[in-house]
């Protein structure tokens, strides 16, 4: 018997909770007392917990619920607990971060090694965006809803299968819900919205859909090959914002503003609006387009901005905002 397969043996003889004298090690194993402490010190320096006892009734034992049963964890369990560790990962400092690693390698380990590469790579299909320096834009909330469970649930089981989903996809500046078939290729979660990721089957680009505006998901038979190069990684730090903007700016109608170089600093600090478009305007003015129309947005950072910005287009919303600023300016008019 080699020293392997000899440690194996005391391990095992460990398990039963009594303690174990090194004398019946060393004539279990016909080998000399000093072999024994040998064995035992090199399952210490395993990280083995091994509780020692000296005196006549003394002796070795394995440290309490060190062993603990099996566990069997379905697919989905473990990319759910996954996801777990992916946020808990979000956060700057991490308690106990080296345990943390290892076991999420032992859960990856109890799965088929079918989908050990995708789960290995947790990081290339989850992502977790920091939360960024805000100095304007109010944080985005919405409800959580049967609806936003039910198709981040859905997309997360196309992206693990290999299939695609299909679903409806409601703008609120559009209205009505349009249907789409996607290749599922990572989920992302940003300021407590969760984002799915995908290749548009229609299109064939690569759009992300706010999981909170998807209903009627439903997972296909068609499975698909995902790409080796893709990782939700290279849509952090508003890369995914960015390019959302530039694909808004030709789906739907743009605001402009004009702002002075000071207000265009300190916007491009905002976590949002530093991703909208910034072009020239003459002398220390810039144009500021955005791929939003809404009214009550537009007049929200109008008013924080102040002197110094003026609204561009859309033109009809001019004669409201200047009346708004009238009774602004009447109030201060009045001495108190």
């Amino acid at each position: 018997m080699n020293s392997i397969e000899r440690a194996l043996g005391i391990l095992l003889l460990l398990t039963g909770g009594k303690l174990v004298p090194a004398t019946i090690l060393a004539e279990r194993f016909q080998v000399s007392l000093r072999t024994i402490y040998r064995d035992i010190d090199r399952l210490l320096a395993l990280g083995i917990p091994i509780d020692a006892e000296r005196g006549a009734e003394g002796g070795y034992r394995l440290a309490k619920d060190f062993l603990q049963p099996p566990v069997a964890l379905t697919r989905d369990e473990t990319a759910a607990l996954l996801t777990a560790l992916a946020l808990v990962r979000g956060v700057q400092t991490v308690p106990l971060a080296t345990s943390l690693q290892a076991a999420e390698n032992k859960l990856i380990a109890t799965l088929p090694k079918g989908v050990h590469d995708l789960l290995r790579q947790a990081d290339r299909i989850i992502g977790v965006e920091p939360v960024p320096h805000d100095i304007f834009h109010g944080q985005t909330k919405a409800k959580p809803t049967k609806d936003w469970q039910t198709a981040l649930d859905g997309f997360m089981q196309g992206l693990l299968g290999n299939k695609r989903v299909r679903f409806e996809h409601i703008k609120p500046e559009r209205g009505n819900a349009r249907a789409h078939d996607v290749e599922p290729y990572g989920v992302l979660y940003d300021r407590n919205l969760w984002y799915l990721t995908g290749r548009s089957v229609d299109t064939d680009e690569i759009k992300i859909y706010r999981a909170d505006r998807v209903s009627n998901m439903d997972v296909s038979g068609f499975r698909f090959t995902p790409p080796k190069d893709f990782t939700i990684k290279d849509l952090l730090g508003g890369a995914w914002l960015s390019q959302a903007m530039q694909r808004w700016e030709q789906e739907g109608a743009s605001a402009k503003i004009v702002l002075t170089q000071a207000q265009a600093r300190l916007l491009s600090k905002d976590w949002y609006y530093r991703h909208a478009f910034f072009s020239p305007a003459g002398e220390n003015k810039v144009l500021l387009t955005l791929p939003n129309s809404n009214k009550t947005e537009l007049f929200r950072i109008l008013r924080w901005l102040g002197s110094g910005a003026e609204l561009i287009e859309p033109k009809e919303f001019r004669a409201e905002l200047k009346e708004e600023f009238e009774v602004l300016a009447g109030v201060y008019q009045t001495e108190c």
